[in-house]
């Protein structure tokens, strides 16, 4: 019935309109009143209805839980992406073809694609929070494909109705063999008979399932356990030195050095100096280990400090308050119930007194305050500039250990192949020797030339991972001290403005009584 009718497109007028139409009882509703429409603030929205092409324009609804998009003519599941808190979703009658378009919506637990055009279950992985899926109505005929929606552990709730899959003879039993812990298909409880024979029908295939997918958790828990090993190693910027991939990749690019550890004797020079090399790097490895753990102590002594100074500084503020408060409460009281002006305007002098005493003392307790994060930040930057600069000390120490073994290695080898261009110009080397080989092997200045790239290649090698690491290191302690400084302004300004606005509120108490006195 829209064929006819212009799509609509999602824009800041709908998206107002919508908010306001859905009431005060509503928390869109409300804010909706208010001055301005904060869209971040909305937590449910309605779109429904109003002949929408293509999703868009929802950036600004970030803590969005609650959207209905049902019955419009989307063809194309897009513009999500921002919408990370969203928990239920209704694309229902829509002319959907393809699910896609939802691998951020990691807290969606609801979800609605009723009469679409859907023909396959897929591109859902990331929805590990789904309990309730209606997809009736669209174009579903493979009932292996059901399968898929075993990853989805807290599905309880699904609707197949009107798909093509539906009218198959073993439907039910299909899907209460391979969906065990689904309660409700198609709106009804399933029957625990029907599940009893469905298991019988399709044990051995469901033990062929339950086996792989075995096999595949336990696959994926490993590799997701290298990566958590690896991002920690990150975080030390030690990754790969824990073995010889710092070894194997001086020769990733290195022809003639490849080409040369052919030779026995060449391939006994490399493996004593593979061993040496890996060595070191476990030595760096283990201490950028160890060192982070220091990193990570200071940080957290740090946050501790810094946390302290500002609960007590803050009680101190608050007992300021409270006095102030018990005291003006009172002030205020006598304040409504004198008609003297004479004594109404003392009374009024005093409060006004109290309230400036007030913000200077908390004014105070602030410049105080910032006085001495100051200094627990200035010590922070000297003890994390400490800790940067000997844990670059030690590494490019160990690193000029490695630099070392390749000068090393490059002599004797030199040496070596050297004494092999002799019998090699001799004849003597002919069983050994490729013709790849041979062509290193012309004369001596070709050899030297040969080895001598090789060992540049290894040297460039060795300080790009040291240029690497330092860099690195010296960005994080550059970042954390910036990041640290940039929180205690903001904190500051915060801190600052809530003092003007209770102030504020102060003052604004005592104009409001003036004000029904004049009445």
């Amino acid at each position: 019935m829209y064929d006819t009718v212009e799509p609509n497109v999602i824009d800041d007028e709908m998206l107002k309109n919508a908010v306001e139409q859905q009431g005060p009882r509503e928390e869109a509703g409300r804010i909706a009143k208010m001055e301005g429409i904060n869209f971040k603030d909305v937590i449910s929205l309605r779109l429904d209805f109003k002949n929408i092409l293509k999703i868009d324009n929802l950036w600004q609804f970030h803590n969005l839980t609650k959207l209905q998009l049902d019955n419009n003519i989307i063809e194309k599941i897009q513009g999500l992406d921002t919408l990370v808190h969203l928990v239920w979703l209704d694309l229902s009658f829509n002319n959907i073809e393809v699910i896609d378009g939802l691998n951020t919506l990691s807290k969606l637990e609801d979800l609605s694609l009723y009469n679409n055009r859907i023909s396959v279950l897929e591109n859902m992985d990331s929805l590990k929070n789904l309990q309730v899926l209606s997809i009736g109505n669209n174009n579903l005929t493979s009932l292996e494909n059901l399968i898929y929606l075993r990853r989805f552990k807290h599905l309880r709730t699904l609707n197949l109705s009107g798909n093509p899959l539906c009218e198959k003879e073993h439907f039910k039993l299909f899907v209460g063999a391979h969906l065990p812990d689904l309660v409700y298909l198609d709106f009804r409880l399933i029957d625990e008979n029907i599940r009893d024979i469905a298991n019988v029908k399709y044990q051995y295939s469901i033990e062929e399932l339950n086996h792989n997918e075995t096999l595949e958790r336990v696959k994926r828990e490993e590799e997701e356990e290298k990566q958590r090993e690896l991002d920690r190693h990150k975080a030390a910027y030690v990754e790969y030195l824990n073995g010889p991939y710092l070894f194997e990749s001086l020769y990733a690019e290195d022809v003639e050095g490849t080409r040369l550890s052919t030779l026995p004797a060449v391939a006994e020079l490399m493996e004593s100096y593979r061993t040496k090399c890996t060595e070191v790097c476990r030595n760096i490895f283990e201490y950028g280990l160890k060192h982070q753990e220091k990193r990570e102590a200071e940080m957290a002594i740090f946050n501790e400090c810094l946390q302290e100074a500002v609960t007590e500084n803050q009680e101190a503020g608050a007992q300021k308050i409270q006095e102030l408060e018990i005291k003006n409460s009172e002030l205020l009281y006598e304040l409504s119930q004198i008609t003297e002006q004479q004594i109404l305007d003392a009374k009024s002098l005093q409060y006004s007194q109290d309230v400036a005493q007030l913000t200077d003392m908390l004014l105070n307790l602030e410049i105080q305050l910032v006085d001495q994060l100051e200094e627990i930040i200035k010590e922070y930057e000297r003890n994390i500039g400490e800790l940067v600069s000997t844990f670059l000390e030690t590494v490019q120490g160990l690193m000029a250990q490695i630099r070392d073994l390749e000068n090393q290695h490059h002599e004797k080898l030199l040496e070596l192949c050297i004494n092999l261009l002799e019998r090699v110009l001799k004849g003597e080397m002919d069983e050994d020797m490729t013709d790849e080989l041979r062509a290193l092997f012309v004369d001596k200045d070709t050899i030297i030339n040969a080895v001598s790239a090789s060992h540049d290649i290894h040297m460039l090698k060795i300080d790009n991972r040291e240029d690497e690491l330092v860099t690195k290191i010296n960005n994080w302690a550059t970042n954390l001290i910036q990041k640290v400084h940039r929180e205690e302004v903001q904190r500051n300004r915060k801190r600052v403005a809530e003092i003007n606005m209770y102030i504020d509120h102060l003052r604004d108490e005592l104009d409001n009584l003036d004000a029904q006195e004049q009445i």
